[in-house]
């Protein structure tokens, strides 16, 4: 009688070739951008686009460049000039009092 175990063989697993998931690669987002009316905030929101074919670090870039944007256009609004205030030589209708 042997004391001696018997020898087993190890199967190893065949290798695959599967893509390493890389969470920080580029991926689209797929986020619907809805157009506003504004070329302005249309230019930014489609600039959003760009950040789908960036790995993630480079998505900051992307978003303050669009928050930067968005920011001047609203800035631009404020200073649009309103209409015209009345000319101090404009009369009132006759309001009659009595």
């Amino acid at each position: 009688m042997s004391d001696a175990a018997p020898e087993t063989e190890i199967l190893q697993e065949p290798e695959y070739d599967e893509p390493e998931y890389d969470p920080a690669a580029p991926a689209p987002l797929n986020v619907p951008r809805t157009p506003t009316g504004n070329a302005e905030v249309d230019a930014q929101l489609e600039r959003l686009a760009d950040a789908d074919h960036l790995a993630t670090d480079g998505h900051v870039e992307v978003y303050e460049d669009v928050h930067r944007g968005l920011r001047d256009a609203l800035t631009a609004l404020d200073a649009r000039p309103g209409p015209p205030a009345p000319s101090p030589s404009y009369q009132q209708p006759y309001q009659n009092r009595s």
